[in-house]
């Protein structure tokens, strides 16, 4: 099975080069000078890493067979994709193994089912359809998904109050994110 190791973002520069969404979690290893990797477009690739570079936090890179900034707008949204391999890492989980993956509360009530693995910017989320349909995103970090059992076929949560669609009504907002300057709420009048 293929694997997403980035997708490729917009053109920077004259010269060919690119900017990276990264899908994995060791850029450095799988990004370095001269690898070559496939993507998920048929005739286009193999690609050659021919630099690589931080820029404001974001990797940029070359690619042999990209010349110029022409070329490297016409790549914008491929994917670069390795085969899988056997991970080592014990909190190391594919998208295609969360998918399906019965979604538990850690009460033991059933929740839902795990739609889809998303990557957002300031980290991963689980999509989750509950029992009642409607849908979820919670964020994939261990204080709220504190087990992951794929051999079990399922994932354990523990949200706060609200996270869930079906548990909207249980949302805490706390004066000190939403409200005045001394967390006091107006009701817009004047006493």
């Amino acid at each position: 099975m293929q694997l997403t190791v980035a997708k490729i973002g917009r053109a920077h520069g004259l010269r060919g080069e690119v900017a990276l969404d990264i899908r994995t979690d060791t850029p450095a290893e799988r990004l370095v000078v001269g690898a070559v990797l496939q993507t998920d477009r048929a005739g286009i690739g193999p690609l050659t890493i021919s630099t690589t570079r931080d820029h404001q936090g974001r990797w940029l890179v070359t690619f042999a067979e990209v010349p110029d900034r022409t070329a490297a707008e016409g790549l914008r949204g491929l994917a670069l994709v390795v085969e899988e391999d056997a991970s080592n890492e014990e909190d190391a989980w594919y998208p295609h193994e969360l998918v399906g993956l019965r979604a538990e509360h850690v009460d033991g009530r059933v929740i839902g089912t795990v739609l889809a693995l998303e990557h957002l910017p300031a980290h991963d989320a689980l999509l989750i359809r509950e029992t009642t349909g409607e849908r979820s995103l919670v964020p994939f970090v261990r204080a709220i998904v504190p087990v992951v059992d794929v051999a079990g076929g399922r994932v354990v949560l523990d949200p706060p109050g609200g996270l869930l669609a079906s548990d909207v009504a249980n949302l805490v907002v706390s004066p000190e994110t939403h409200g005045g300057p001394d967390g006091d709420q107006s009701d817009g009048s004047d006493g």
